[in-house]
């Protein structure tokens, strides 16, 4: 979006007419005098949502309905009950705020049909864009010391979490800091949505994944994105078109890498039974994920001071270092013993999932997300997400020997109901559906999905028999392949929705032919990015609470973009 469509949509918004008590005509009164009760509740009011620049963005917002007393009184006596009770009925807490979120309208984006376009790009060019992502990623490196990558709010909230989700989310988080955070997000965005500042706070944007518009972005770096930046890497040397000194340059970034996945941010938990693994964390202890001292502080006061391992950068973590050929003990973990302890079996550990936003899929045979601390803590409850669910299939492929998976059956058997876990999914078609999802879009699934089947695929032919007897991956295959042709890249696409194609399509044996949609998208951005890379920053995962949580950054697109082109680039010189 341009500068004179932010400057017309703040305009709008500040001129506006008022209609109504505003957010903080509700939130004052309780929230902005001396602190009582949970410290915490007031001063995350006035640090997220009290803050001067969207004071006044928001200062003409107000609700219509709030101009009967009584419901203002109830909303504010709920605000009361956060702020003073010891233990509150967060159910009774936030029923009045999710029913104002039921009255705002958001839809996921719904791109229009792009004509097709066979021409390919000129193997120059690919190249080229190979190259260009590369010494992004390895510019960065020399400069930072480290990969960023970064987070950014967008306090409209997400399309799928409505009223009935966010009493979901006050009764099954643990932490009350990040109860307090989601509920005065969700009060906020209501006000947000439905008011001119809407436009300035969610503009429109081409293509699925968002971008992440400036300047509020958080610089982080996560054990979870570091695997990523490695795959990105050993992509670039395996294409044969690095430099002997960029080979070089990117052989030391690696191993740096490796070393802050399995020992910077490597954590010791316990498994069911007492058994202690080894695991990691995605934010390891300070000084390591590199925020900025404000924003430490910052996520400090959105609820996010505890936090704990997690299921998928375990497992992406434990893949990057086996392919990087590290003989850590750690690799040596049979690590599906760890996931069968998080694994859903249906009428048994059910509740292991608190916070099921997306019940409208089967969790029978899924892996939570988060791991419990040492000390026992779960400070965001537990959900459970198909897109790592793929992450851990793939690092036990990978480690298929190595864990003796074919010659125990218990750990063979976690295989197969994680596998039956993504048939029933894929035959239902729900994921294809935002909603079935809690950290991803359905075309990073689609593409996580490719890297998984790849992994299987290298595997001998009688242990691709042993896991699959079915042929369960071949039916998902053709699904997934029918969504990635039939609606991703059949509508219009920005960079990273097209460097998901690709990597989809290439894993997944499409005709080559079909890339040329993704590697025109791509080829015509570059340079997008300005003096931040080749390209902008997009969506890479998210998270739905307290509040919609973009994560991305110009390097991750670049890392994307040089996997997407790398296996086209394979596929079409087998021809």
């Amino acid at each position: 979006m341009s500068f004179h469509y932010f400057a017309g949509a703040a305009c709008r918004a500040l001129m506006a007419r008022k209609d109504g008590p505003s957010l903080y005509d509700v939130c004052d009164p309780v929230l902005s005098g001396q602190a009582s009760g949970d410290p915490h509740l007031a001063k995350f009011y006035k640090t997220a949502l009290g803050n001067p620049a969207l004071r006044v963005l928001l200062r003409r917002a107000g609700l219509p309905e709030l101009r009967d007393e009584a419901k203002l009184a109830r909303l504010r006596e709920a605000l009361v009950r956060a702020r003073d009770d010891a233990e509150p009925d967060w159910a009774a807490v936030g029923r009045p705020v999710a029913e104002l979120v039921d009255s705002i309208a958001l839809d996921h984006p719904k791109p229009p049909p792009a004509a097709f376009v066979g021409t390919m790009p000129a193997p120059a060019q690919i190249d080229g864009v190979i190259r260009d992502c590369a010494q992004h990623l390895l510019g960065s490196y020399r400069k930072n010391g480290f990969l960023p990558t970064y987070a950014a709010f967008n306090l409209i909230g997400d399309p799928d979490f409505r009223g009935r989700e966010l009493i979901m989310a006050l009764t099954g988080l643990n932490a009350r800091g990040y109860k307090n955070s989601s509920l005065l997000f969700n009060l906020a965005r209501v006000f947000i949505a439905r008011s001119p500042a809407r436009a300035v706070v969610d503009p429109p944007w081409r293509g699925i994944a968002e971008p992440m518009w400036e300047p509020v972005q958080i610089r982080h770096r996560s054990a979870y994105y570091d695997a990523f930046f490695i795959e990105a890497l050993l992509s670039y040397v395996e294409t044969g078109l690095a430099s002997p000194a960029d080979k070089t340059a990117a052989e030391r970034a690696i191993a740096d890498m490796v070393d802050f996945c399995i020992n910077i941010s490597r954590e010791e938990v316990e498994g069911d039974g007492g058994q202690r693994f080894n695991v990691i964390t995605a934010l390891a202890p300070a000084p390591h994920p590199r925020f900025s001292r404000y924003f430490a502080q910052i996520k400090q006061d959105l609820g996010f001071g505890i936090y704990v391992p997690d299921c998928d950068t375990t497992a992406c973590s434990i893949s990057a270092a086996t392919q990087a050929g590290c003989l850590d003990p750690i690799i040596d973990q049979p690590l599906l013993d760890f996931y069968a302890g998080y694994q859903v079996h249906a009428g048994v550990n059910e509740p292991r999932v608190t916070v099921p936003l997306n019940d409208n899929i089967d969790y029978e045979g899924g892996v939570a997300t988060w791991i419990d601390n040492l000390a026992g803590e779960r400070p965001y409850g537990n959900d459970l997400d198909p897109t790592l669910n793929f992450d851990i299939l793939e690092v036990s492929f990978r480690n298929l020997a190595r864990w003796k998976i074919l010659e125990t059956p218990a750990r063979l058997a976690t295989v197969h109901r994680i596998v039956g876990f993504q048939k029933r999914l894929a035959a239902s078609g729900a994921f294809a559906n935002p909603r079935s999802h809690i950290y991803y879009l359905p075309e990073l699934y689609s593409a996580y999905f490719g890297r998984c089947y790849a992994a299987f695929l290298a595997l001998p032919l009688a242990a691709q028999a042993a896991i699959d007897p079915d042929g369960d991956f071949d039916f998902i295959r053709h699904r997934v392949l029918s969504y990635v042709k039939g609606e991703l890249i059949a509508a219009e696409m920005n960079v990273f929705d097209a460097a998901l194609a690709l990597i989809a399509l290439g894993h997944l044996g499409a005709d080559p032919r079909a890339f040329a949609p993704a590697l025109n998208v791509i080829v015509d951005a570059i340079g997008e990015g300005g003096r931040r890379g080749p390209f902008r920053a997009y969506e890479w995962n998210k998270m739905k609470t307290p509040t919609r949580i973009l994560v991305g950054g110009p390097e991750v697109t670049s890392a994307f973009v040089l996997m997407g082109l790398a296996v086209a680039r394979r596929v079409m010189a087998r021809g």
